[in-house]
């Protein structure tokens, strides 16, 4: 069973999990910027404690994106705003049209022609829409690529939109997450996480042998790793 306690660092309360783990997983979850420490069971609270000084000004940084931004969910979809796409910061332009079509045009605009009598909650779902068709098609060309190299198969790849990881796995069923969110971020990010899902086809575990793999395939892995976890979900 997982011991669940809660810790202050300075000005910093830490929601500490001790499970049956090997590493310490942090996290620091929306809305409100929840801090969340997974640990070993054997691990004291002082190394804890030591864990979170350490990451002490990442964990800040992130809250106070949390603190000065409302959720990324709450849009608006109108003239105006920011939006990613592949890296990319685009700015939406709003045009009238009888039918929704989304086009990218120069290395500036993303123009979303929308119906007159279309609710903010109309234009969310069509642009999410776009996005899960834009991702689909990098994973159809992505996962392939990668199942040839690594040397395994997939069953299904589904598209979710997930608050706390960026893609998961189901060795038994051969199934893999990828976050929808991931169609905003730099090409090379999605790359990683659909590296690492594959392996985990043949090794379930983040052990030796799954960094093994890792490094052997995707050398810059750690540091992809390490830069998608500096982003906000």
């Amino acid at each position: 069973m997982n011991k669940e306690k809660l810790i202050r660092v300075k000005d910093i309360d830490a929601i500490v999990y001790k499970k049956c783990i090997k590493n310490f997983h942090l996290s620091v979850l929306p809305p409100d910027g929840k801090v969340r420490v997974s640990v070993p069971e054997n691990v004291s609270d002082e190394t804890v404690k030591l864990f979170v000084i350490k990451k002490y000004h990442w964990i800040k940084k992130h809250i106070k994106s949390f603190q000065e931004h409302e959720r990324q969910t709450k849009r608006e979809y109108v003239s105006g705003e920011s939006h990613y796409f592949k890296g990319k910061r685009y700015i939406l332009r709003i045009e009238s049209a009888k039918r929704p079509k989304i086009e990218i045009k120069s290395k500036r605009y993303i123009y979303f022609y929308v119906p007159p009598h279309y609710t903010i909650h109309q234009r969310e779902n069509y642009y999410e829409k776009w996005l899960r068709k834009e991702l689909k098609k990098e994973l159809e060309i992505l996962v392939p690529k990668w199942e040839k190299i690594i040397g395994v198969k997939v069953n299904e790849i589904r598209i979710k939109k997930m608050k706390t990881k960026w893609g998961s796995c189901n060795p038994d069923a051969k199934r893999l997450w990828i976050n929808l969110e991931l169609i905003k971020k730099p090409t090379k990010y999605l790359e990683y996480v659909i590296v690492h899902e594959l392996i985990h086809l043949s090794e379930k575990k983040h052990n030796r042998r799954f960094k093994e793999l890792m490094s052997k395939y995707l050398p810059e892995w750690e540091t992809y790793r390490r830069q998608l976890n500096e982003f906000i979900l």
